[in-house]
């Protein structure tokens, strides 16, 4: 089976995503992680102005299957939120690297992206 890995992205090996738009991270779960997971029925995500941090949990994803940790690809404060999850929790199986995107952060390293992985490096990872 073949996933969807923009090469627009960098990943975590724990399969979450991200984006940099100026000073701005999105973060979300991949194509991989949400076909993993099966339907998503519930996220966990922290409030707006909350920290996160590199490596570290930030919120849980439930399916029917399980129950995953969300983990951080960078240390910062979270400058929003996707609300439109807590009612529609599917849109992180239909449309992972759009609609289902989960935070955007306001990075406090410049280096984050330093240990991600590439699209390439990635799409090895999950052959």
């Amino acid at each position: 089976m073949s996933f969807e890995v923009p090469d627009d992205l960098r990943y975590m090996e724990s399969h979450e995503w991200t984006s940099t738009d100026d000073d701005t991270v999105r973060i979300g779960i991949t194509d991989f992680a949400q076909d993993e997971l099966g339907d998503v029925v519930f996220v966990e995500l922290p409030d707006e102005g909350d920290e996160v941090t590199e490596g570290e949990e930030f919120g849980v994803v439930e399916s029917i299957k399980a129950v995953s940790d969300l983990y951080s690809p960078v240390s910062g404060t979270v400058t929003a939120v996707n609300e439109a999850l807590f009612d529609q929790p599917e849109l992180v199986n239909t449309d992972p690297f759009g609609d289902g995107w989960m935070l955007e952060v306001d990075p406090s390293d410049g280096g984050a992206f330093d240990g991600l992985l590439s699209p390439e490096e990635y799409r090895e990872q999950i052959e």
